[in-house]
């Protein structure tokens, strides 16, 4: 038996992939401490570990909506905070590491106390990477316009500030790419398939791609017309009050069901009328739907479009991030989707009906599928952290 500790940031999308990796060491009779947020306790301790809360420590948690959303768009912002929580961290961490001893440290990618207290006390490390794992050349998927370009020049200033308090504190960070980077040295689960990354074989033997973590359906939903089109923006960058009145209004009343889920930051009844052949709701069971869905349109975080995919259901995108645009990249190179040009209620229905209409983006979608069908999967990433645990 071993003692495994994971550290995650309070993301959904980030936390989701290693629920499974978590269950599996848990039944393999490892001991596994899980550092995390209050809203993930739940689901965390559902997998067997022992939740251990930071949300007194983190920065992030005490922004409002508003300032939230700047995390996936603004470099030096959400920079800025990954320090301030990581300082915050850095005594409690430390101090715990020291008195636990795990035999294994598995830390998300941005999570950086985690490999950082890992390389102070000398302790076994995988980084797990929940989106594309990224160097030099996977990262020329992450097309950005002159205006990113210039903002990411100009606030490189701030960016080096806060690295350097980082280096000061101990920190092995030489650059913002020390973070956001991927280290050939260190051992690493991406959760998606060698065929869906970018530039796989660029990438050391020291990574492991396992597939995404894919739950299968658990609910039935009636699909009630011949084609179903879902529509989610995620549960983060959601507050999109027009886009979903505009993709009422490119639906209503067509021979289309419409399953729209808008997430909690906006009131369903400010939608207006909602014709019979479209249900909205708060959330669904995206699992369930994407099982019975022909397309979905997608703000394209990685967790959606693996899910999308894994049940061959093509794309339509409408990334609000810059690593959503990256996603979305892929999925264009991979021709299992298409980006939305406008959010208008004709660009919508025009785009949603290109792909629907089609069978060369459900069948790409269907090709992604049995690569991820193919990977090791949560046992894949539970043998390698074994595998450490013991060296």
């Amino acid at each position: 038996m071993s003692k495994i500790v994971f550290f995650c940031i309070p993301a959904h999308g980030h936390t989701n992939p290693t629920l499974g990796v978590v269950e599996e060491l848990v039944k393999r009779e490892h001991e596994v401490w899980y550092y995390s947020y209050s809203p993930f306790r739940e689901k965390i301790e559902a997998r067997g570990a022992k939740f251990i809360a930071c949300d007194d420590y983190d920065t992030e948690q005490k922004l409002d909506a508003k300032s939230a959303t700047r995390l996936g768009k603004d470099l030096a912002f959400s920079t800025h905070v990954l320090v301030e929580t990581t300082l915050a961290l850095d005594d409690m961490v430390m101090q715990q590491m020291q008195e636990l001893k795990p035999d294994c440290i598995v830390a998300d990618s941005m999570a950086v106390w985690g490999k950082a207290v890992a390389l102070k006390l000398d302790i076994p490390f995988v980084s797990s990477t929940t989106t594309f794992a990224f160097n030099q050349y996977s990262a020329k998927i992450m097309k950005q316009d002159m205006g990113q370009l210039f903002g990411m020049i100009f606030s490189m200033s701030k960016i080096n500030k806060d690295i350097k308090r980082l280096r000061d504190k101990g920190y092995p960070v030489k650059s913002v790419l020390d973070i956001i980077q991927n280290d050939n040295d260190t051992h690493t689960v991406v959760y998606t398939s060698p065929e869906f990354q970018p530039c796989s074989e660029t990438f050391s033997d020291k990574y492991s791609f396992v597939g995404p973590s894919v739950r299968p359906a658990v609910n039935e939903i009636a699909k009630t017309y011949d084609k179903l089109i879902y529509i989610s923006m995620g549960t983060v960058v959601n507050d999109s009050l027009e886009f979903f009145k505009s993709c009422i209004a490119a639906f209503s009343n067509t021979e289309y069901q419409v399953i729209m889920s808008v997430g909690d930051i906006i009131e369903i009844k400010d939608l207006g009328d909602i014709p019979d052949n479209i249900s909205v709701q708060k959330f669904v069971d995206q699992i369930s739907v994407l099982n019975k869905a022909d397309v979905f349109l997608s703000h394209c975080g990685m967790n959606s479009v693996n899910e999308s995919l894994y049940y061959k259901v093509p794309l339509v995108m409408y990334p609000q991030t810059r690593e959503q645009e990256g996603v979305a990249a892929r999925v264009e190179q991979v021709g299992a989707g298409i980006l939305l040009k406008k959010p208008s209620s004709d660009s919508i229905r025009e785009t949603v009906e290109q792909v629907m209409n089609t069978p060369s983006y459900r069948e790409n979608a269907a090709a992604i599928s049995e690569g991820f069908r193919k990977c090791p999967g949560a046992k894949g990433a539970a043998d390698k952290i074994e595998r450490l645990c013991n060296t």
